[in-house]
């Protein structure tokens, strides 16, 4: 089904499930093939509607682009879930992002996704909240948020610098070979002793 004949508030709510940063109402008018009104006007009615029905999350027009936020009266929960994730072990998939961007770095969610052939926002966000990963900066070319990994994470592996990371080319194919590919298995490596049995994309 064409973007055009998709029922236009659900298809707002799925795009606007991933993205990296406000999304203006033009931009997403253009991937939705829509007018730039009548999406503004559905954003506004959504955002209204979660109010409306007490959701735990809201739409905000921020920065000339709407996006999803944690309503403020249930920060308390969020903060924690995450804080209690901090002693969780990291799943395989996690476990797998971590070793991209390790090694990638910096990098953009969009190419640690083309390396692992999956979507890899949930992952991402789980190892930002976690310290394992921070923002460092933005691509000249396309603007997207570049991430790289902390002095946490090489507390956590007991390295001095990423100079001591092990060799990894014969594994990692270089970037130009990887762009529009879906690539899977990455070498993973242990920390906090991962679960082996979980694959959750958290």
């Amino acid at each position: 089904m064409e973007a055009a004949q998709l029922p236009l508030k659900p298809a707002l709510e799925a795009v606007l499930m991933v993205v990296d940063e406000p999304a203006t109402p033009e931009h997403l008018a253009k991937v939705l093939q829509r007018r730039p009104r009548e999406v503004s006007d559905a954003l506004r009615e959504l955002a209204d509607e979660y109010t409306t029905q007490g959701r735990g999350f809201e739409l905000r027009l921020v920065a000339g682009g709407w996006r999803f936020y944690t309503r403020g009266d249930y920060a308390d929960a969020v903060e924690r879930f995450v804080l209690d994730g901090q002693q969780a072990r990291l799943t395989q998939a996690a476990l797998e992002t971590l070793a991209v961007v390790a090694y990638r770095q910096p990098v953009s969610r969009s190419r640690v996704s083309a390396v692992r052939g999956v979507n890899c926002d949930g992952v991402m966000r789980t190892l930002l909240q976690r310290g394992l990963l921070e923002e460092a900066g933005t691509e000249p070319e396309t603007g997207a948020i570049l991430y790289r990994t902390t002095h946490y994470f090489l507390e956590r592996m007991g390295l001095r610098g990423l100079d001591e990371l092990p060799e990894l080319a014969p594994f990692l194919p270089e970037a130009e070979a990887v762009e529009g590919e879906t690539q899977e298995g990455m070498p993973s490596f242990d920390v906090d002793d991962p679960s082996p049995d979980s694959q959750t994309e958290h």
